[in-house]
C-alpha cells in the first residue's frame, strides 16, 4: 500500500516523464548531512525544485527554509500538496513556457564557466 505522498510522487513522475532533456534529482535522505527537498531538477538550463505533501500537508519550517533560499538564487520552486494539486498544472504550464521559449540543442557547445549554450 502507497502513501498519501507517495501518490503525489508517482502523479509528478509522470508529469515530468513527458519532457525530454529534463534533468531531475530525487534524493534519499539518510540522516548524514546536508537534507534538500523531494526533487531537484533541470529543465532547458533552469533550476527548478518540487516539495511534494499529502493532501492539506505543508512543509516544515526546515524546508521552507530550503525553498527560500532557492527563491533567493532564482531558482524556480514548487510545493505539491495532493495528487490533484492545481500547483501541478501550475509546473506543466512553466514547463510547457520554456519549452516554446528557450531553444534545446544537445550538440551546442557549452561555455565552460556557466555551462549554458553560448
Amino acid at each position: 500500500m502507497t502513501t498519501p505522498e507517495a501518490r503525489v510522487k508517482s502523479t509528478l513522475r509522470k508529469l515530468l516523464e513527458d519532457y525530454d532533456g529534463l534533468y531531475t534529482y530525487w534524493p534519499v535522505p539518510f540522516g548524514y548531512g546536508r537534507t534538500t527537498l523531494d526533487v531537484l531538477g533541470c529543465y532547458r538550463g533552469r533550476f527548478f525544485t518540487v516539495e511534494t505533501k499529502a493532501a492539506g500537508k505543508k512543509p516544515t519550517l526546515r524546508q521552507m527554509g530550503e525553498l527560500e533560499n532557492i527563491a533567493l538564487a532564482m531558482g524556480k520552486t514548487f510545493i505539491i500538496s495532493g495528487a490533484d494539486s492545481p500547483v501541478l498544472d501550475d509546473l506543466r504550464c512553466w514547463l510547457d513556457d520554456l519549452t516554446l521559449t528557450v531553444p534545446y540543442a544537445a550538440n551546442i557547445p557549452r561555455d565552460p564557466t556557466n555551462r549554458r549554450p553560448i
